[in-house]
């Protein structure tokens, strides 16, 4: 049977001459801040100085004992699952073999060699010069030659993340062991037909004995089948009668079935695969309409609006994240009523933990191939690079029935288009064969359940934008760049696969990176984190048009920041959600941030949420109230993605905002499962000037409608009570209180709240759940509240 020995122990990092300890897997990087060598570049300005690091090269090294035909196996293979990126790899002196792409595994045999084994990565700097210089210089959206190496390209720095450009043994290293053959490569083609579970599993191995016999034995659900393998290949193919679908989160249950296929020859079991597989079915539906193109998921038959989150690497140092903070975090992104997670073509393949996690969780998973912002040639070395990574991933994540579509790229298409690169190109290569030919082409090869798009966004044809938001898939930046978001309201894209609006991070999260300074919007520190062209320069316009934005009051600066932020996110989902089915989904920008910085994250780096997450679980609820203008007047939608009818009393009160109820009114409504309901508001209860407002209740849930900014409206002082009790802080509202906030790490930097944003109106009471706070203190919690006031 293959025996695999992890090779973690006693590697060193050559540093100056002397050997420190390094830790694999790992990065130069994690290794240098472990010794005390480099400050923590996450804090304060320090990202500057640790910039030498991705300038150099480095080499790992450990002592390989003896390994043969001694040991009972016939060969002994060196496996890497990942390697960060140009690296040659020497044992006791000789060339094992040169690489260069962080996406891809490698294996070398081994067998009666030993000694010092040293693997010598080059900057990647220097690896992506040499390719430029021939190949020919290309466009992309940042001044770094990150698509000229296959490496992660955030790791070059981006609009919301620091260039800490890494090296290192970034995924498992081990020994393997074998005899007569082990199995290569696995292909599991699940479908299911009606309550017929199919898995063929498409077998390739490797044989150190040709002419011994092999077979294959498949189990899955109590089903067992048996192959023979005929040269280097064999499939095996099973039926599981009765078999549960699994479904995305909100839709039902995520059954997952073991599978388990064992290589044998004549002296018993040679090697083993095991993977856990779901069955469901997957179509993408781009069916032209009276409104354009579509883009809508269709699993298992239901079609889904997808309430979505873009996702980057959790850490600029990949290789820290570990299996309980993928799960935390997606945990995070499902309690947040999220159902769909794109991982954004900047980063990387997750590694398997993430989609397990995702498979448990019933979170789809739309995975671009890691292209972004950028041209890329298509000539030797990245075309064989590109293709070989792609064989090697599509097949690494098939069995996961939570990854539901390819997508080839982020940004690319549009960017050829509108972005200036077609003159500047002139007729060198930049991509469109990898889209349109070489990755669509791996997939209908490899992974022939699921489907492809080439690219986000994408309308389908060069006969149409690629932006365009009538056909296919829209990124919405115009909004964040250069508008108010009430224009989010102004179309009606097919599918919104990125649109987003800035932040800072908690209280806690700036103190922890920022923990000598002074706190305001400019200080050095905070224009530091502040990665984003006129970043704050747009977050304090888009305040502007609904507040006075603070000038010398930092904390308020913070609050209204979150708030605005909140806000517009909750305006573009309201706004979309309430014109399903024309638009499809929704995937925000973003769920989390790789260090902590002023960004468009729902979550910090530290996983502490914003007010923005809390607003997802408000729009991304199965129930959702919004109220909005159609046709010259206001309608209440009534959005209902859950599996059941949702009747119910809609209650509407046009109030004034010092409290007084001007006119109400109650209607019947019923919005069908997976459909949304509309009701006219009568025209004796629409808001009239900035002093009335309008409030629609159905069974708990609430919409808000203020028909003019904040700043033009004339509140009165709020007041309100606070008492505290062990895990809670209760408020209780004498006046109108809006989008009242309870900043609990503000309490104690470990302490969250349960809650963001709320509303209260006269007599009302919210009651706030609070961990980590040990020592409950009414003074604490009150000057720890923020809500709107009146304009100063």
């Amino acid at each position: 049977m293959l025996d695999a020995t992890p090779l973690t122990e006693g590697w060193i990092l050559r540093h100056e001459g002397s050997g420190l300890p390094a830790a694999v897997p790992g990065c130069v990087h994690t290794d240098l801040l472990a010794a005390g060598l480099i400050p923590d570049p996450f804090l304060g300005r320090n990202e500057t100085e640790v910039a030498w690091v991705g300038r150099r090269g480095w080499t790992y090294e450990v002592e390989l004992p003896a390994v043969g035909a001694a040991d009972g196996h016939d060969q002994t293979d060196l496996v890497f699952d990942g390697l960060d990126t140009a690296a040659e790899i020497r044992l006791d002196g000789r060339l094992l073999g040169s690489v260069r792409n962080m996406h891809r595994s490698y294996r070398f045999d081994v067998t009666g060699m030993s000694g010092r084994l040293s693997v010598r990565f080059a900057s990647a700097y220097a690896e992506a010069k040499a390719v430029r210089e021939r190949l020919g210089d290309r466009p992309n959206a940042y001044p770094e030659p990150f698509q000229y190496i296959r490496k992660m390209a955030c790791s070059f720095g981006w609009d919301w993340g620091p260039r800490l450009v890494t090296a290192g043994i970034w995924r498992p290293v081990r020994l393997e062991r074998w005899s007569t053959a082990r199995i290569a490569r696995v292909r599991p083609l699940v479908t299911v037909d009606g309550t017929t579970g199919h898995v063929e599993l498409l077998v390739d191995v490797e044989r150190a004995a040709v002419e011994a016999g092999l077979r294959l034995e498949a189990r899955v659900g109590g089903v067992s089948a048996v192959a023979v393998v005929e040269g280097t290949s064999g499939s095996v193919r099973l039926e599981v009668p009765g078999a549960d679908l699994w479904w995305p989160r909100g839709y039902g249950e995520q059954p997952l079935y073991d599978v388990e296929l064992t290589l044998s020859g004549d002296g018993g079991a040679l090697d083993v695969w095991r993977r856990r597989i779901g069955f469901r079915t997957v179509e993408l539906d781009r069916s032209a309409d009276e409104h354009g193109t579509g883009f809508t998921l269709v699993v298992n038959g239901e079609r889904l609006f997808a309430r979505g989150v873009n996702w980057i690497p959790d850490d600029v140092f990949p290789s820290r994240i570990t299996r309980e903070r993928y799960r935390a975090r997606l945990t995070q992104a499902a309690e947040a009523g999220v159902d769909l997670v794109r991982v954004w073509g900047g980063g990387i393949y997750e590694s398997g933990d993430f989609y397990d996690a995702c498979d448990e969780l019933g979170l789809l998973v739309w995975q671009d191939f890691p292209f972004a912002c950028a041209a890329y040639p298509e000539e030797q070395p990245l075309r064989g690079e590109v293709e070989a990574e792609a064989r090697e991933n599509v097949v690494r994540l098939m069995p996961h029935p939570s990854l539901v579509l390819w997508n080839g790229n982020n940004e690319n298409l549009w960017g050829f288009k509108d972005w200036g690169w077609e003159e500047r190109l002139a007729g060198q290569s930049w991509g469109e064969g990898y889209y349109l030919g070489v990755l669509p082409r791996v997939v209908a090869e490899s992974d022939p359940t699921r489907p492809y798009t080439a690219g986000s966004p994408w309308s389908g044809s060069w006969e149409r934008h690629p932006n365009d938001p009538a056909h296919g898939t829209h990124h919405s930046w115009d909004v964040w760049n250069r508008e108010d978001y009430a224009r989010y309201r102004a179309n009606v894209p097919r599918f919104v696969a990125e649109f987003g609006w800035q932040a800072p991070p908690g209280y806690a999260t700036l103190r922890r990176a920022l923990p000598d300074e002074e706190l305001s919007a400019d200080s050095p520190g905070m224009l530091h984190h502040q990665k984003a062209e006129d970043g704050n320069g747009k977050l304090e316009r888009g305040l502007a048009r609904h507040f006075t934005v603070p000038k010398d009051d930092f904390d308020r600066w913070h609050y209204l920041m979150q708030v605005n932020q909140a806000r517009a996110v909750a305006t573009g989902i309201e706004h979309w959600r309430s014109r399903w089915p024309v638009c499809a989904g929704t995937i925000v920008w973003q769920l989390n941030d790789c260090w902590p910085v002023t960004s468009w994250a729902a979550l910090a780096w530290d996983g502490l949420p914003k007010p923005l997450y809390h607003e997802l679980r408000r729009v991304y609820a199965d129930r959702l109230l919004t109220l909005q203008a159609r046709g010259g007047g206001l309608v209440s939608a009534v959005v209902n993605q859950a599996r059941e009818a949702w009747s119910t009393a809609l209650r509407l009160r046009r109030m004034t905002v010092a409290g007084a109820v001007v006119n109400e009114a109650r209607t019947e409504v019923t919005a069908v499962a997976r459909t949304v309901a509309e009701v006219r508001v009568p025209a004796g209860l629409e808001p009239v000037g900035p002093r009335e407002f309008l409030v629609a209740d159905a069974d708990g849930v609430r919409a808000l409608h203020f028909p003019v900014p904040d700043r033009d409206i004339p509140y009165v002082r709020p007041e309100f009570d606070v008492e505290v009790a062990p895990g809670a802080v209760t408020v209780t509202a004498h006046t109108l209180v809006r989008d009242l906030l309870l900043q609990a790490d503000r309490l104690d930097q470990a302490a969250r709240a349960d809650t963001g944003l709320v509303t209260l109106l006269p007599g009302e009471r919210v009651t706030i759940g609070v961990r980590g706070w040990e020592t409950p203190d009414a003074d604490a919690a009150r000057k720890a509240l923020y809500c709107v006031e009146p304009a100063r």
